[in-house]
């Protein structure tokens, strides 16, 4: 189950196209940099510490992903310690579904700009207390606005590309550590930060074209 397939997103000419994730990752994050520096000074290798981490929230947003779909995980690629960690990150998110009226409406679904040419998958488009919001989970330890936004900005455009409704955007970051709990976001308007997801785009395709 760890080995998850790299979705491949194409357009209906057959065309691959890049992912959201993918576009994202050129912008700078300088905090990364002084985290793994802070690491090291205490002896702890970060690339270890950095997987270990994604495993954790690979599994809480695998077993979000069953739970909304009703099927039945398997987590036998995963540590007691991974696992215990993960639980905690689905008790958050119970904590927070209980204080919503909850109807998931797509559950983790591969889309296509074909206007754009990207593609993306989207967590959850959900009817939470009446409007359909979109909802990106995350376990780290904090919400980024830089990155987090930008990508929720595409995930947006992609629903409303493929002709879904939707009328807000969410973070919902639920802690790997018991006394995290969980944290959102609600973000009403997402245009200045689909501009900056255009913008990235616009580079993404640049550094491309000049590497073939």
């Amino acid at each position: 189950m760890k080995d998850k397939i790299h979705t491949v997103y194409k357009l209906k000419n057959g065309k691959k196209v890049p992912g959201v994730t993918t576009i994202i990752s050129i912008l700078a994050k300088p905090a990364l940099i002084h985290w793994a520096w802070d690491l090291g000074t205490k002896g702890v290798d970060y690339r270890k510490f950095r997987d270990d981490k994604a495993d954790i929230g690979s599994l809480a947003h695998y077993l979000i992903m069953c739970y909304l779909k009703k099927e039945t995980p398997d987590t036998s690629d995963y540590s007691k310690k991974q696992i215990d960690q993960a639980e905690n990150c689905i008790i958050s998110f119970f904590e927070w579904k209980k204080m919503h009226s909850f109807e998931p409406i797509l559950i983790e679904s591969p889309l296509v700009s074909e206007k754009y040419k990207f593609g993306g998958t989207p967590d959850l488009l959900a009817k939470i207390n009446g409007e359909y919001c979109l909802i990106d989970f995350k376990t780290g330890k904090g919400i980024y606005v830089n990155d987090m936004f930008p990508q929720l900005a595409a995930y947006s455009h992609l629903l409303q590309e493929n002709n879904y409704k939707i009328t807000n955007s969410r973070i919902l970051r639920i802690g790997r550590e018991e006394s995290e709990g969980f944290e959102e976001c609600l973000i009403q308007d997402v245009e200045p930060y689909w501009k900056i997801f255009k913008n990235c785009l616009s580079i993404y395709n640049i550094r491309k074209g000049l590497r073939e």
